[in-house]
């Protein structure tokens, strides 16, 4: 047994310690390493791009989904059928062309298979609801070593549970997802600087109340680094910003912010109409793997004082850095989809995203800061947010927030009856990945 760090991991905080490590090019080459590692009472783990880890694996088989990177766009269809392995960046590059969107993240590079299996957050959620709300199918292989094709009318309980339950009911090896006529948008970041947090963060609380469903937001604020790679302007200085995504006219859209852009003094502006295959810049995540933990918190509402309260908590006088998003929830995410799904906590009005660099930091540190944060926000919380949770796998603690209970009795079940033995793990800590 050797520790071991995947290839291409974005998250590099944490080793796992595998018996062997296994790249299928198909759905074949699934199918074989999971038979293997059943016959040989060995557990199983998935691994896509890495922006999330799976849970611990010690000894057990480590499934890399990297090399299945196939995506085909129908434009008739509006759909796409993409490979396990592929990226958000290559599913945009795709339907462009043919004036067509996937329901993506913030990050181009995040794995969209494991994104959308833990219900997928993105830019356009408001409008178009959860990506997990999107699939037409899924190919997955169960524990018994079964290829499975799962649709709403075949493995109708499967189809269910494996959008928004993650990877513990098998592997998906690929899935067809519904596509979104969306060639441009109207966004962009505006930044201000720190000292203005609060009454920033009250402003963008009250706009979020009169702002169409065609508009996806989140406020961001951190410290940021005194490193070249920022504008002079940005650098060692305490930023908030908001961030926009606006499907309608850049002439409405330019209406629409103008209440944000009188909260304060902008160091930054960046709004504008863009082609979608430009939408990465508006939260310009960095593209670089680096070491971090997280949390994401879905909450019901929250009162500007709460808020603030989460801002002195994580503000340049905090123990450590971290990253705070607050993303403006509703819209079509809190409609009843077409298909019933696993994707929970869809009355949720916010989500609050925690994340840390550990770059030294101690982790036990961050979750008693994580901890005091939570407190603040408590008279609000639902639970935790499956995509968000970055922590290596380490915490099943809070494995059961990740679902209200009726979802995970049901998923529970699922287990029972198509992973016996538990190959995948049997509990909600899961490879997810998220952006």
């Amino acid at each position: 047994m050797t520790t071991h760090t995947p290839p291409d991991s974005f998250q590099t905080a944490f080793t796992l310690a595998p018996e062997r490590v296994v790249e299928p090019v198909g759905p074949v080459g699934v199918r074989e390493a999971v038979r293997d590692a059943a016959s040989r009472g060995l557990r199983v783990a998935v691994h896509a791009t890495g922006h999330g880890l799976p849970g611990p694996v010690e000894g057990g088989v480590l499934i890399s989904t990297r090399r299945m990177d196939e995506v085909e766009v129908d434009p008739l269809r509006r759909t796409a059928r993409i490979g396990a392995g592929v990226t958000w960046g290559r599913v945009i590059a795709a339907a462009a062309p043919h004036g067509l969107a996937p329901l993506n993240g913030s990050s181009p590079g995040v794995g969209a298979v494991s994104y959308t299996l833990g219900g997928g957050l993105g830019i356009l959620a408001r409008e178009f609801g959860y990506a997990a709300d999107h699939v037409r199918s899924l190919d997955v292989v169960t524990a018994d070593g079964v290829l499975r094709h799962v649709t709403p009318d075949a493995e109708p309980e499967l189809f269910w549970g494996l959008r928004g339950g993650g990877h513990r009911l098998g592997v998906v090896t690929g899935l067809e997802i519904g596509l979104v006529a969306v060639e441009r948008l109207y966004g962009g970041s505006l930044a201000f600087d720190g000292e203005a947090a609060p009454e920033v963060l009250r402003s963008y609380l009250e706009w979020t109340r009169t702002v169409p469903d065609t508009c996806t937001s989140s406020v961001a604020a951190l410290r940021c680094p005194d490193a070249p790679q920022l504008p002079e302007h940005l650098r060692g200085r305490y930023v908030v910003s908001v961030r926009v995504a606006y499907t309608g006219p850049a002439e409405r859209g330019e209406e629409l912010v103008a209440p944000l852009r009188a909260a304060g003094p902008v160091l930054s502006d960046s709004l504008r109409e863009m082609p979608y295959t430009e939408s990465h810049t508006i939260h310009s995540d960095p593209p670089f793997p680096h070491a971090y933990y997280g949390e994401g918190l879905m909450l019901r509402d929250l009162d500007a004082g709460a808020a603030v309260r989460v801002l002195e908590l994580t503000g340049p006088k905090a123990p450590m850095m971290t990253v705070v998003q607050l993303n403006h929830l509703g819209g079509a995410q809190a409609a009843a989809p077409a298909h019933d799904s696993a994707v929970p906590y869809r009355e949720a009005g916010f989500l609050l995203r925690l994340l840390s660099p550990l770059d030294g930091t101690d982790v036990t540190a961050v979750r008693a800061l994580y901890a005091k944060v939570a407190g603040a926000t408590a008279p609000y919380d639902l639970g935790r947010s499956l995509n968000f949770s970055f922590g290596g796998g380490d915490r099943a603690e809070s494995y059961q927030a990740l679902h209200e209970p009726r979802t995970r009795e049901r998923l529970a079940g699922l287990v029972s009856r198509y992973d016996p033995a538990s190959l995948f793990g049997g509990a909600y800590g899961v490879s997810r990945d998220a952006r």
